[in-house]
């Protein structure tokens, strides 16, 4: 299997499909690469070469005890991008690899990167405090991390059957392989590396990444999102982002990627053509 060498020589899997202008694609907590398996194989079929890794922590990457935080994220995402020597790329992040996606421009710039979409994705800050009084109150997390400590194969349990893809909401149809697949996922995971990714993606500032954004950017969000929810993500990103384009899912949960994968395949190969 590929793999690429972090800066703390911790291993990173990637998956390398296709052939033609690059598309990276970070990520949701506390999932992996497979998830985007049916945009990444859409993407590659339309003649792109598209690139998703898990993050450390999750999947099939290294289990670091240390490093489950945006900027170490974020430079393994560099890692991965200037191993391959990938140019003219769009890097694409869900959910926490939103969160990735901003702290890699924070901190390594769009020298490489032509396009940027931000997808369910936790920017600009989703925690609420005094300067961010519309953001998500820390109790929230807190009993996210409670309940991984005390069963978190129950906890993903719950989030697949309840919010992650609105399973909660009336007359909703969400297949029990779809909600498998996310516990999977979450199951492969490392414990700690779980754990401290609820810090890294809800308690992490995004602000300032975002007014670094200099390229054409794609933001879409659902907008009964129970996860992150959408006042608080797809909204106040496009709105701080410099000319980005919002798209709004009319009652869309989190987990488009599964959800809606047609129409978003169909929304980022536009984004990538246009």
């Amino acid at each position: 299997m590929p793999y690429v060498t972090a800066g703390d020589g911790a291993e990173i899997f990637y998956k390398d499909w296709g052939t033609g202008r690059p598309v990276v694609l970070s990520h949701g907590w506390p999932l992996n690469a497979d998830s985007w398996e049916a945009q990444q194989l859409f993407l590659a079929s339309h003649g792109f070469r598209v690139i998703a890794h898990d993050r450390r922590g999750h999947g099939r990457s290294a289990q670091t005890w240390h490093g489950n935080e945006m900027n170490t994220y974020a430079d393994d995402l560099a890692a991965l991008v200037d191993t391959l020597d990938l140019r003219d790329a769009t890097l694409v992040g869900f959910s926490t690899g939103g969160g990735e996606v901003a702290r890699y421009v924070g901190r390594h710039g769009t020298a490489r990167v032509a396009q940027l979409a931000l997808v369910s994705a936790v920017p600009p800050f989703m925690l609420k405090t005094d300067d961010n009084p519309g953001g998500v109150p820390v109790e929230v997390f807190d009993a996210i991390r409670a309940g991984s400590l005390a069963d978190r194969s129950q906890l993903y349990r719950d989030l697949a059957d309840g919010p992650f893809f609105g399973n909660n909401r009336p007359g909703a149809s969400v297949s029990q392989g779809v909600r498998d697949s996310f516990w999977l996922q979450g199951l492969q995971a490392g414990h700690r590396g779980a754990y401290e990714c609820v810090a890294a993606f809800s308690a992490t500032d995004f602000r300032a990444d975002l007014d670094s954004f200099d390229v054409p950017t794609l933001v879409i969000h659902g907008d009964d999102d129970q996860v992150v929810p959408f006042e608080v993500g797809g909204k106040a990103s496009a709105a701080r982002i410099k000319n980005a384009a919002l798209k709004v899912y009319a009652g869309a949960p989190h987990g488009i990627t599964d959800t809606h994968k047609e129409q978003l395949g169909a929304d980022l190969l536009e984004f990538l053509n246009s």
